[in-house]
C-alpha cells in the first residue's frame, strides 16, 4: 500500500468532528456504518469513499471510479485523502473539509495502513478500531464466500497485527457478537 504523490496540505481549519474507522476486512466495519448510518440524522455525516472497484461488486456503497479517473483526481487534488490497497485506489472526497468547516460530524471507513497520514493531515481525527476474535472472523469471510481459504488465512494473519496497533487517541470497539451490541457502541462513540 503507498499513498499517491501529495497535493493537499494539512487541514487547519476544521471545527467538526473527524472519526476514522478501521479495521480488518471482514470484521464489520460497513455493516456498523449502515448500523450507524440508519440510526443518526442531522449534523453526522458519512463519507462515500472513491474505490477502483465495479459499483456492483459489492460490500460497501461506493463511487466507482476507473484507475484513470482515481489518478486524474489526485493529480487534480480533488482527494481530502487516498491510498492504495490490494491493488486498488481508495479516495476520500474534499468535501469533507467543508463539512468539517461546518461544525459537523464526519465518519470516514478508514485504512489502518494509512492511519499515521490521516493523523498528518488531520491531526484531530479519532481513530477508531473495530476489533474482532479470529476464530470469528474467519468464520465471517468463509460466509461471505469472497476468497479462497489461503486468501481467507492470509486476511486472518494480518488482522491479527490490528491487535498492536497502538495511538493515543486510538479506541477500539469488540464486534465478537451481535451487530446491535456492536453498532450501539458505535452510536455512542460518535455522539460521544
Amino acid at each position: 500500500m503507498r499513498a499517491l504523490k501529495e497535493t493537499a496540505s494539512p487541514a487547519q481549519t476544521e471545527s467538526g468532528r473527524l472519526i476514522y474507522v478501521i479495521g480488518a476486512s471482514g470484521a464489520g466495519k460497513d455493516s456498523l456504518l449502515s448500523y450507524a448510518r440508519s440510526t443518526l440524522s442531522g449534523g453526522y455525516l458519512f463519507a462515500s469513499r472513491y474505490i477502483t472497484r465495479p459499483a456492483d461488486a459489492g460490500g460497501e456503497n461506493h463511487i466507482a471510479l476507473s484507475m484513470e479517473e482515481f489518478e486524474h483526481r489526485v493529480e487534480a487534488g480533488l482527494f481530502a485523502l487516498w491510498w492504495r490497497s490490494h491493488d486498488r485506489g481508495y479516495g476520500i472526497g474534499l468535501e469533507i473539509d467543508v463539512w468539517l468547516k461546518r461544525g459537523m460530524t464526519v465518519i470516514i471507513n478508514g485504512s489502518r495502513a494509512y492511519l499515521s497520514e490521516a493523523l498528518r493531515r488531520y491531526p484531530k481525527l479519532q481513530p477508531l478500531l473495530i476489533e474482532v476474535e479470529s476464530d470469528i472472523l474467519r468464520q465471517r469471510l468463509q460466509q461471505r464466500g469472497r476468497e479462497s481459504e489461503e486468501e481467507i488465512e492470509k486476511r486472518v494473519e494480518r488482522a491479527i497485527q490490528f491487535a498492536t496497533l497502538d495511538h493515543p487517541a486510538l479506541s477500539r470497539i469488540s464486534n465478537n457478537r451481535t451487530l446491535e451490541e456492536a453498532g450501539e457502541k458505535l452510536l455512542r462513540f460518535i455522539q460521544g
